[in-house]
């Protein structure tokens, strides 16, 4: 195994195992050996294959995305920016996800689109919450990102027949062949010879699963060592609906149920009881959620285009629940979603201690390698993995530096990242991924969307095209309205 040395870097975010916390590292070195760091500090004077100059660069861990759906978000541009259903909740999962998802066969040059922009932006672990399908784990593990899989898998699917009521069609029998491919795509994730892809259980979502099915999820999670993932509190709809079925809320149903505890993620558990747009004042789910364990996956873009917010990041970490980032949404760019996840908690509570730069940096690092288990991840110190990223400190946006993580954060985003490394090998060299050829897949990726727009009328309860759906912002000159004369 090489040792690589990059030296005299103007600034690391090191791990300071004492205080258990980042800390800010001058005129350091960062030395790794094989895909193992074993050097963060000044003055390393040990043997070294390959020296890197580091001076003009800060080194950051490796950014832990939690929660993301390459497989289809990266076709939805353009469509579900501001649009969701005005009887719904506002939510777009009832009408719109399921008429502009792409067909399975485009899912390999979406989610190569997605992992180049998670790349750049400094994401080196992907959680990738997709349907099982052939060939999935080898395209991750091609990329070079360290990814877990989350074979999502369910027993029932939501539709609406009028736009103003969710109705659900239920399958037993489809459940069971999901959930067999399902445990069979995570064997493989866990047996992969790249050692970079993990996995956890994924019962899709709260109101799509019945309780068997939620228990036997995480009797195999728990049998793997691994935990799981679900989708919950992340409508007014689904509230409302479990309501409806069991007189509990989410949280209390997932409680009553057994599986609320340390080896549940809740993506996106914004609609609890006390939550505005709840207000439901005979419950504390709060309280629940912060005594379970439970962990929940925060991706604030996805619903703040909604007008949806969670209340709050900052409520939420102080109190002791362990938080991370994920990009539910495209773009996949980790660095907008912090920023984000700051100024919405800010502007929602009225208080802008209630989403600060530590709280979101460290949800996007140790908070999202805690929920996966992963200690080595999300943070530079020796003896652990080699995932991390060059930020340029000379790049304009990111002056004046008086306070890097800041410029970065607040200021250059993405644009600042250069290098980006993940277990060791590069991936990223000067902006550019060299592990994804990004003009073919986009090209696929504009030619899936391309042929599911074609048919959103025969998936849509009212037989909308696309732009009845999600109207552009401007028409085109030949489609505007005649005017006709003053009489």
């Amino acid at each position: 195994m090489k040792t690589t040395k990059i030296a005299g870097l103007d600034h690391v975010v090191a791990w300071d195992d004492a205080e258990q916390r980042h800390v800010y590292l001058d005129s350091a070195d960062l030395v790794f050996k094989g895909n193992e760091i074993v050097h963060v500090g000044p003055g390393y004077g040990g043997p070294v294959d390959t020296t890197i100059d580091g001076k003009g660069f800060m080194a950051i861990p490796g950014f832990v995305n939690v929660h993301s759906h390459p497989f289809s978000e990266p076709a939805n541009k353009g469509l579900t920016e501001e649009y969701g259903s005005d009887k719904l909740g506002q939510s777009s999962l009832y009408e719109y996800l399921t008429v502009f998802g792409l067909a399975p066969e485009d899912a390999g040059p979406s989610t190569q689109v997605a992992m180049s922009e998670l790349l750049k932006s400094g994401v080196t672990t992907i959680t990738d919450l997709s349907m099982a399908r052939d060939g999935w784990v080898d395209d991750l593990a091609k990329t070079g990102i360290r990814a877990v899989v989350c074979p999502m898998m369910r027993q029932g699917a939501w539709y609406t027949k009028n736009g103003y009521t969710v109705e659900y069609a239920w399958d037993e029998k489809a459940g069971e062949k999901a959930f067999e491919a399902s445990m069979k795509t995570i064997d493989e994730a866990i047996r992969h010879p790249s050692g970079r892809i993990g996995a956890m259980a994924g019962p899709a979502q709260i109101d799509t699963c019945h309780e068997g099915f939620f228990r036997e999820s995480l009797q195999e999670a728990k049998k793997r060592g691994i935990p799981m993932q679900t989708h919950a509190c992340q409508a007014v709809v689904e509230f409302h609906e479990m309501m409806h079925r069991h007189g509990k809320t989410p949280i209390e149903w997932l409680g009553a149920i057994g599986v609320l505890g340390p080896d549940l993620i809740i993506g996106h558990g914004i609609f609890l009881n006390d939550h505005p747009q709840i207000h439901y004042p005979h419950g504390n789910d709060f309280e629940r959620l912060r005594d379970s364990g439970a962990s929940v996956a925060h991706c604030p873009t996805v619903f703040v285009r909604r007008a949806m917010v969670m209340n709050s990041l900052g409520r939420y970490m102080n109190a002791g629940i362990t938080v991370g980032i994920g990009t539910d949404t495209f773009p996949h760019n980790m660095v907008d979603e912090i920023r984000l996840a700051c100024y919405v908690a800010r502007a929602f509570t009225g208080n802008y201690k209630m989403g600060t730069t530590r709280h979101a940096f460290e949800a996007a690092t140790i908070g999202g390698a805690k929920m996966l288990r992963r200690p080595d991840l999300g943070r530079l110190a020796p003896g652990c993995k080699a995932d991390f990223s060059l930020v340029d400190m000379n790049h304009p946006y990111m002056q004046p530096s008086h306070e890097p993580v800041r410029s970065l954060i607040y200021s250059a985003s993405e644009r600042a990242i250069r290098h980006v490394y993940v277990d060791g090998a590069q991936v990223v060299r000067d902006g550019k991924v060299l592990t994804i050829d990004v003009e073919a897949a986009t090209a696929g990726l504009i030619e899936g969307q391309r042929r599911r727009l074609k048919t959103v009328s025969e998936r849509d309860w009212a037989c909308r095209d696309a732009d009845a759906l999600s109207p552009p912002v401007y028409l085109t000159k030949d489609r505007l309205p005649q005017s006709r004369p003053v009489t």
